[in-house]
């Protein structure tokens, strides 16, 4: 009506609608703001929408950049990654022209954190320290944490100090309370220090960040903190415990798309090992997600999980396929990732060769020094990985140690491969898979996971079930979180109930 007014010189239509337009703008955009912070990302793209429409509508260009960069976000939260960077970079270029103000400095901190994302990362860099020389940011804590919670992920990949760039990042948003901010800084921070398996030092990340998030309705970032979390169990061995963290998080109402990725590789890859078909259609989503993101770190990781999931499978030509399609991702300049795509490009019988530098473990594995390899892993405390390193030697005691650890772990699909080796090595006595009353058991629980069980229905606390059972409390630990994610139950109430419903007590 506004801007219907104005064509027709209506100048007192003007003044009555061009004034409602401006209020109506500001509350869809800072609606979608809040509706993003609470993952209910569809709604939040159609607040902005409508707010850009308005700001477009009576003429407000400062307005305008700023909701095209909120926009940006929205649209990156919504795995549309090519056209969240194109509006980053609109937002700056209607934004420009006009008297710097803390609009532009939030522009550049948000297309710092997109060329990012996309593995631009000296061009982030570079965006990130503009944000923060515009003198409106300096009363902006949001703008400054952001901005070096960017830079910092950057220098992480760029191989520079970057845990002092984070701390303060993070250190600012708490001290300010920017609350989106700090639950920003909360997940790279728990990111980065699992990136590198350094899984104890962020543990206080975790706890710290999630209490955080969860006390203020940051459902947002809560959930990716989750998320992340998902990484460090499968990677440690506490595949159960993944499975059920990602099929809670899966189970989200409105989840954005771009969370969905993690969550979805680690389900496909823990069903991958252990052999279940259903691992296909979360790969072939987390695929589809990835992919719309157009980020090398979110696609190739996920094309390596593929890449496994056919080799496991004995598909060798489409696990090369996988790991060569991850191959042609551009260089993130991440050693880890660099690593497990050597590896894997090597296992599958690809010609390629690595062609950056790559991470300790994968390096030693390659130079042909593979026990210490295993041990390094060991060290770290990635079993599953310790144990395919042994795996591709060819030698039977690495092959037994790496079968004990694959049948613990309850990676079925590994393990058959290693059974399959050793008797091509003559091996004699090689140890039997799960036995039989588990395999015969509708849910696959077994003889211990049903006693557990019993004693969960029974409403005893873990410590009484250890005492029970003469087990340890940690030990009870890894049940209860093998039952619940073999029942498909996010808690122990829904554990008992679905238990009596399926009558696995009787």
């Amino acid at each position: 009506m506004a801007f219907h007014a104005e064509e027709a010189d209506d100048v007192a239509a003007v003044l009555r609608y061009a004034p409602a337009a401006r209020r109506a703008a500001a509350l869809y955009v800072d609606l979608a703001d809040e509706l993003l912070l609470l993952d209910r990302i569809e709604e939040a793209a159609e607040a902005i929408g409508r707010g850009l429409e308005l700001w477009r509508a009576v003429g407000d260009r400062r307005s305008e950049g700023d909701a095209t960069r909120r926009l940006s976000s929205v649209l990156w939260h919504l795995a549309r990654g090519q056209e969240a960077t194109a509006a980053a970079e609109t937002a700056v270029a209607i934004l420009e022209p006009l008297l710097a103000g803390i609009e532009l400095a939030r522009a550049y901190a948000n297309l710092a954190a997109r060329r990012m994302m996309a593995a631009r990362h000296e061009e982030a860099t570079e965006a990130a320290q503009r944000a923060q020389t515009i003198p409106a940011a300096q009363n902006a804590p949001d703008v400054i944490s952001d901005a070096l919670d960017t830079e910092a992920v950057s220098a992480f990949y760029l191989g520079r100090d970057w845990a002092g760039l984070m701390e303060r990042a993070l250190r600012i948003a708490l001290d300010h309370n920017p609350h989106a901010a700090a639950g920003r800084a909360y997940c790279n921070f728990y990111s980065l220090y699992g990136h590198v398996r350094q899984f104890a030092d962020g543990d206080w990340v975790y706890a710290d960040g999630t209490v955080y998030c969860d006390e203020r309705d940051i459902t947002t970032y809560a959930t990716f903190l989750r998320s992340e979390r998902t990484k460090m169990l499968e990677q440690t061995g506490r595949w159960d415990e993944a499975l059920a963290l990602s099929r809670e998080i899966l189970d989200m109402p409105a989840l954005a798309p771009a969370t969905r990725v993690c969550p979805l590789n680690r389900t496909g890859t823990i069903l991958a090992r252990r052999g279940d078909p259903a691992a296909w259609e979360h790969l072939d989503e987390a695929m589809t997600l990835a992919e719309g993101t157009g980020e090398p770190l979110q696609i190739a990781p996920v094309r390596l999980t593929r890449a496994e999931a056919y080799w496991l499978e004995g598909r060798i030509a489409e696990a090369a396929r996988e790991a060569e399609l991850a191959d042609d991702v551009p260089d993130p300049g991440d050693p880890w990732l660099a690593g497990a795509l050597a590896v894997w490009l090597r296992r599958t019988g690809s010609a390629r060769r690595p062609r950056a530098e790559l991470a300790e473990p994968y390096q030693l594995l390659l130079n042909g020094n593979g026990e210490k390899a295993a041990q390094l892993w060991t060290d770290l405390g990635c079993p599953y990985e310790a144990a395919l390193v042994r795996l591709d030697a060819a030698e039977e005691g690495a092959l037994r140690e790496a079968l004990s650890t694959f049948t613990e772990l309850g990676a079925a699909a590994a393990a058959r491969i290693t059974r399959q080796r050793l008797r091509a090595l003559g091996a004699r006595s090689i140890p039997a898979g799960p036995r039989s009353a588990t395999r015969g058991d509708p849910l696959g629980l077994t003889r211990r996971e049903r006693e557990v069980l019993a004693e969960i229905c029974a409403g005893q606390t873990n410590a009484a079930i250890a005492a029970k059972l003469f087990i340890s409390a940690k030990t009870v630990d890894h049940h209860v979180s093998a039952v619940l994610a073999k029942l498909g139950a996010p808690n122990r109430n829904t554990a008992a109930a679905r238990a009596a419903k399926l009558g696995l007590l009787s």
